[in-house]
């Protein structure tokens, strides 16, 4: 085909409102804010520290309960995998009181498999129980864009929606989509 039936092919091909309309509208005329106004070197700066600085916290607060979730779901396979590798002849062979008196080399290896057979099942109820916290109390909504600090006029995220992180609020059952 040559090059001017092709470009025939496509205009044929696309809609009138194709042409017109390259992306959606925003839902919300608020959010728009046209034209954003941006802010000066220093306040940018000065504002990039401070949405630098609330995004790490919030990922520390993350962090913080991956880390105590993990360890109070883990404690069980933690416990048997220790106690299965210190009363084990090849591996520490410790001389405490139930070492000598219960558990033997072949009860050591057993508990060492157990901890690691039940491990992937509480990894799994770890990560539901974080991922479920982290939804209800909407921790990812807490992270702030970068345009923050470029424009003047973006909202902080969890201003409008009822406090920190939105975790006072009820979730909304309102869906806001173009139809």
């Amino acid at each position: 085909m040559s090059d001017q039936e092709m470009e025939d092919f496509e205009a044929d091909n696309l809609s009138d409102t194709a042409r017109m309309m390259p992306s959606l509208p925003p839902y919300d005329m608020d959010d728009q804010l046209l034209p954003r106004e941006p802010r000066s070197a220093c306040c940018c700066w000065a504002w990039t520290l401070l949405v630098v600085a609330t995004n790490s916290l919030v990922l520390l607060v993350n962090v913080l309960l991956v880390v105590a979730i993990f360890a109070i779901v883990l404690l069980p396979t933690i416990v048997v995998v220790y106690f299965g590798f210190q009363c084990h002849s090849r591996v520490l062979h410790s001389t405490a009181y139930y070492c000598k008196t219960i558990l033997d080399d072949n009860s050591s290896s057993a508990l060492i498999i157990l901890g690691f057979v039940i491990m992937s099942p509480l990894i799994v109820v770890a990560m539901v129980v974080y991922c479920s916290l982290a939804r209800r109390l909407r921790l990812f909504q807490c992270f702030q864009p970068y345009a923050r600090a470029l424009y003047k006029g973006v909202k902080w995220r969890w201003y409008e929606e009822g406090g920190l992180c939105s975790c006072a609020k009820e979730w909304t059952t309102q869906v806001k989509a173009w139809v």
